[in-house]
């Protein structure tokens, strides 16, 4: 049996040189440069364009020229006539290898904070303590908050990491790090707790008003929230608390409910894309199926409440959905959709999230309690749950087109 030769790989180039225009944009700056390579028989091997503020940088790495003088005459002209600045350089040959690449996401405090110049500083320099290189930078969003994307090549995964928790407490931001690659943008399901998340309120402290027992009830939520107690027993103790109240009540509460600024937005987006949406909560279905029916969610499940003759019971019918319940709800939610768990997001701020955000392919702590900020791949520590869209690589930019084409 013969054996084929492996073949070369085309994203590898040798030794050539390097082609930079940069100054004011105008149309037809990259067909004519294109056109000219063509005209001088260069081998075009990688292209990078950015424009920011009107401003263009256009570098092309092309194969070793026949005629250097040539190509730097002709180039020149072209630069001249639009007004552009020429630098040409030659560059190394590739070394073959291809690094770890990684895709940083950087949030900032909010649309009226742009993120400052020792911020950036900050995380760039943990890119390079952990012997990395910056190799492109990419605003997201100016609005809800500030969001850049880092493109990084060769850190060390450990120490980056570590770089990078330091400048993000130093300066309070919130930093997501991911390998960049088709499995980041392959993601099609996300999972969100409910209360503090999805909605700004503790739907059971809301029936705890009503019920007049809000203090106590309180107390409660906040030990079991911090994993101090038994959840199941928590609620249950929580919710016998509410015997007596009738569904006038149940609606009075529901109507007071705050969804989180930019949960429609976050939703919406994601539902334009393609992702499935669900939602699990330790609250109750009374609240979950008017959220689910209101923002067009494709999965919900929540406690239910035991209702005799319109009126709260104190219990809570069947199996409560607690911390384990809302990992296997996130793989039941992913089998049903026929997606693997690597290609589910995890969102939620307590102890009852714990496990979901553990088992999903990215778990995302949402101004969350610290243990589970420890616990979870990244954090998002702003009041804007469509933030969250910036760490998935989702720009404002589409979100807007998003909208722009419903």
């Amino acid at each position: 049996m013969t054996t084929q030769p492996d073949r070369p790989d085309p994203s590898t180039p040798g030794a050539g040189w390097l082609v930079q225009l940069t100054g004011p944009d105008r149309p037809g700056i990259t067909a004519d440069l294109m056109t000219t390579l063509d005209l001088l028989d260069a081998e075009v091997q990688d292209v990078e364009q950015v424009l920011v503020r009107g401003m263009l940088t256009l570098a092309v790495a092309i194969s070793e020229p026949h005629d250097h003088d040539a190509l730097r005459s002709t180039l020149q002209h072209l630069a001249s006539q639009y007004d552009l600045r020429l630098d040409l350089s030659p560059i190394p040959a590739s070394s073959g290898r291809r690094p770890q690449v990684d895709a940083v996401t950087v949030l900032g405090h909010g649309f009226e904070t742009p993120l400052s110049a020792a911020e950036l500083a900050a995380v760039a320099g943990g890119v390079v303590a952990a012997g990395g290189n910056v190799d492109r930078v990419v605003r997201l969003a100016r609005y809800p908050v500030y969001a850049y994307e880092f493109r990084v090549s060769g850190a060390d995964p450990l120490v980056l990491r570590t770089r990078l928790g330091q400048a993000a407490a130093a300066h309070r931001l919130d930093v997501a790090l991911q390998p960049a690659g088709l499995e980041r943008r392959a993601k099609r399901l996300v999972v969100l707790d409910v209360d503090s998340t999805l909605i700004q309120d503790e739907v059971i402290e809301l029936l705890a008003d009503e019920a007049g027992c809000l203090d106590e009830v309180r107390a409660v939520t906040e030990r079991a929230m911090a994993g101090e107690l038994d959840f199941e027993a928590a609620l249950r103790e929580r919710v016998r608390r509410l015997a007596g109240l009738d569904v006038a009540a149940l609606e009075r509460a529901r109507a007071r409910v705050r969804l989180t600024p930019g949960a429609r937005t976050f939703v919406r987006t994601l539902t334009r894309l393609g992702y499935c949406v669900g939602i699990v909560s330790g609250g109750f279905t009374h609240f979950t199926d008017a959220l689910a029916e209101e923002l067009g969610l494709d999965h919900a499940v929540a406690n239910e409440l035991e209702l005799v003759d319109g009126v709260l019971t104190g219990e809570v019918l069947g199996g409560v959905v607690d911390r384990a319940r809302k990992a296997e709800l996130l793989q039941q939610f992913a089998d049903a959709e026929g997606i693997p768990l690597s290609q589910t997001v995890a969102v939620g701020d307590g102890a009852n999230d714990l496990d979901m955000i553990a088992a999903a392919g990215l778990g995302v702590a949402f101004n969350a309690r610290p243990v589970v900020q420890q616990a979870a791949d990244t954090t998002v520590n702003v009041p804007y749950l469509d933030a969250v869209l910036f760490v998935l690589g989702v720009t404002r930019d589409e979100v807007e087109a998003a909208d722009e084409s419903a």
